[in-house]
């Protein structure tokens, strides 16, 4: 299954300057945001949140919360996708792969999940 998100990085840039690590907390965990280094890779993480939901078909919400779903980086410095056991039990996720973009003000993110 393949999921795909574009985020407007202005979007996160003015929810950041509005909100602070606040505007962070809500879908990332303490971890993650150490791995926000601006605005750009907080849309990133953004993207990557919701294209896993959209490859599940759910979205986010009870099914699939942006708890349920950590970003973190392989040595080389790549994404890197560790999902709940809930996600991976209730959608029978055999494997991850993931991929984010930026351009200009752009963030885009593709997660592709194998099923068994």
């Amino acid at each position: 299954m393949i999921g795909v998100d574009l985020i407007k990085t202005s979007r996160m840039n003015r929810l950041i300057e509005r909100f602070g690590e606040k505007a962070l907390l809500r879908f990332l965990s303490p971890e993650e945001i150490k791995l926000v280094k601006n605005y750009k890779t907080a849309s990133g993480f953004w993207a990557v949140k919701e294209a896993v939901s959209k490859a599940l078909g759910v979205g986010i919400g009870k099914e699939c919360a942006f708890e349920d779903i950590k970003i973190s980086k392989t040595e080389r410095g790549a994404p890197k996708l560790e999902l709940s056991q809930k996600l991976i039990d209730n959608f029978n996720i055999a494997d991850t792969s993931v991929s984010i973009t930026h351009d200009g003000e752009y963030a885009i993110a593709v997660v592709a999940i194998q099923i068994n």
